[in-house]
């Protein structure tokens, strides 16, 4: 196994891993399902509704759906999502969903351990991402059946919750619950380590990788690196503190080795040659890759706030770290003050604690006309909170999501567009704007077209419409709810160069991470991949398909390594030449 020199890493330890996937969010959760080798198969007694595809599955219903050809099953097929592996894994999980049947799962699942991949799944708190964080009391957008994992039923968790056609959604203190469960229920707890944080990625060029592989260029060097595990640097300051990130994956790496080793031989060789030959095609592997490795580093949390160094080897490195990580921020004077906030759980938060916020209190002013900003609307309007609505677009922009959503299955989106539409602020300039205005509604007022310009250590806020006119109010709090950034600060260029366009920011809606749409990997770099709200799936419903095509795309090209592999071994009479090509079709590999 590569090391780095000791002065380059102090007190960490290096190790190898196929897969390293950054995010324990519902993305990060169901690629580590289907790389655990849980395999999904045409299930032999369903019929799908779309008798093409169904044809097509038909065909070749003895393979599983990560080993035919997913381009060649998205023809033809629409849906919610710009991805087309994400909209047919979904409508072979829920069958017609968006006509509002709910159709049983056209797939089987297999649990087969010769389609498991060795990986390592990275999160900054428990399974579940940034469900954990979110405000527990509102209802998800999507249905709760919607969110779940492939394998388990929401319902089966979370029995008796709701009957309703229009109130069979989900709150996040349920999902939440879901996926931490769901990961236990599922085994896939030795493949997850909490409270890690990644700090950097790193592409380790072919120049560094031969530097780093001279260390340990002999068959047993590399047996014992695996099998060693993480190569403790400072015993005495980590070892404890190690045991989370260590236990369950070394053991997990040296077996995959071993397994691997075993099905290639004849039953006549002792365990010792077995081993070797495993290792030697791990070399083989290596040897083989012509991108290079990725060094993984950051740090995990344990108790008593102590931080615990590491760095990863990685073959494959996959984004899956969400949209929530940065709030979009205004950029005005003020915005810094104590009662400015950018979250709608500070609004829960405040109305629970704080008696002296709710009918006779200032108003609190939301800005944003997305769904967080019209969950706020209603937890205040709940609370009986005066409330002040400010967005740039205009309150009938075929834009806004509320347009997108049926009336039968969000009645309360669609309760707060109306009011948006209705009541509305006059447009006519106000003659002293730091006086008081009668034309506010007593529960809520809308200022479309309006832009905040200041906010005021006095509490004041400035604002302007779209005529110029300035209008000031004094409030309570503010809550600027106007979005996420993805913040990708580990990688160069904070991933930038990774995007549709490599000039601007990477963005959910506006530039997402630039892939193949079949394999989900980037473009612009080889054995990166990225899924969910990176690449434009903010659903859950729809991230899942980033799990099948990277799956389906890292089993394919093991396969295809290990014939190579095989082949040239059987040409050099068993000795491992180095006669390659270097082609090895492009992306990361495996050891």
């Amino acid at each position: 196994m590569p090391l780095l020199e000791e002065s380059s890493v102090p007190r960490d330890c290096t190790r190898t891993v196929p897969v390293v996937i950054i995010g324990n969010g519902p993305s990060g959760i169901c690629l580590s399902y289907l790389l655990s080798g849980y395999t999904p198969y045409l299930d032999p007694m369903a019929v799908h509704p779309n008798p093409i595809l169904f044809r097509k599955l038909q065909e070749a219903k003895q393979l599983p759906i990560t080993e035919q050809n997913l381009e060649f099953l998205c023809e033809g097929i629409e849906g919610r999502s710009g991805n087309p592996v994400a909209v047919l894994f979904d409508t072979l999980l829920h069958p017609n969903a968006d006509l509002g049947f709910e159709l049983p799962s056209v797939l089987q699942w297999r649990l087969e351990k010769k389609h498991h991949i060795p990986h390592l799944v990275l999160g900054k708190a428990t399974p579940g991402g940034a469900w954990h964080a979110m405000e527990g009391s509102m209802l998800t957008i999507s249905l709760g059946i919607w969110m779940e994992l492939p394998g388990v039923n929401y319902r089966d968790l979370t029995p008796g919750k709701r009957s309703s056609v229009s109130n069979d959604r989900a709150t996040p203190d349920e999902i939440s619950s879901y996926y931490k469960n769901y990961v236990k229920l599922m085994g896939l707890q030795k493949n997850f380590v909490d409270n890690t944080y990644v700090t950097s990625v790193l592409k380790l060029h072919r120049s560094h990788e031969k530097s780093l592989g001279n260390e340990k260029n002999t068959i047993n060097g590399q047996l014992n690196g695996v099998k060693n595990g993480f190569d403790y640097c400072n015993k005495n300051s980590i070892e404890n503190g190690q045991n989370g990130l260590v236990n369950g994956f070394s053991n997990e790496l040296r077996n995959e080795m071993e397994n691997s080793s075993r099905s290639g031989d004849t039953g006549e060789e002792d365990e010792d040659n077995r081993g070797n030959e495993g290792v030697r095609e791990s070399i083989e592997f290596s040897q083989g890759l012509s991108q290079g490795l990725w060094e993984v580093r950051g740090y995990q949390q344990l108790q008593g706030d102590t931080h615990v160094p590491f760095s990863l080897f990685a073959e494959n490195v996959v984004l899956a770290t969400g949209a929530s990580d940065s709030p979009a921020r205004l950029g005005v004077e003020g915005e810094d003050l104590p009662y400015v906030f950018h979250s709608v759980r500070d609004l829960g938060v405040a109305v629970s604690c704080h008696s002296n916020l709710g009918s006779s209190s200032d108003p609190v002013l939301v800005v944003g006309a997305g769904l967080s900003a019209a969950d706020a609307v209603l937890c205040a309007l709940n609370h009986r909170v005066t409330l002040l609505h400010a967005f740039r677009k205009r309150s009938d922009d075929p834009g806004l999501i509320f347009k997108q959503l049926p009336k039968t299955l969000y009645p309360e989106y669609h309760r707060v567009y109306h009011m948006m539409c209705s009541q509305v602020y006059p447009a006519s300039p106000v003659a002293n704007p730091t006086l008081p205005s009668s034309s506010l509604f007593p529960d809520y007022t809308s200022f479309p077209e309006h832009c905040v310009l200041s906010f005021q250590p006095d509490m004041h806020c400035v604002m302007r419409g779209s005529n110029g006119a300035l209008r000031v109010f004094k409030v309570s709090m503010v809550l600027v709810l106007i979005g996420t950034y993805l913040n990708l600060f580990f990688l160069k260029e904070q991933g930038q160069y990774l995007g549709l366009d490599p000039s601007r920011p990477i963005s959910c809606r506006q530039n997402p991470v630039d892939i193949n749409p079949y394999t989900f990997e980037c473009n612009a770099e080889p054995g990166l991949f990225a899924m969910g709200p990176l690449v434009g799936d903010n659903f859950v419903r729809f991230l899942k398909g980033g799990a099948l095509g990277i799956t389906s795309c890292l089993r394919k090209r093991l396969k295809q390594r290990i014939e190579k592999n095989r082949k040239l071994i059987a040409e050099d009479g068993g000795c491992g030449g180095r006669g390659r090509d270097g082609s090895g079709g492009g992306g990361g590999g495996f050891i």
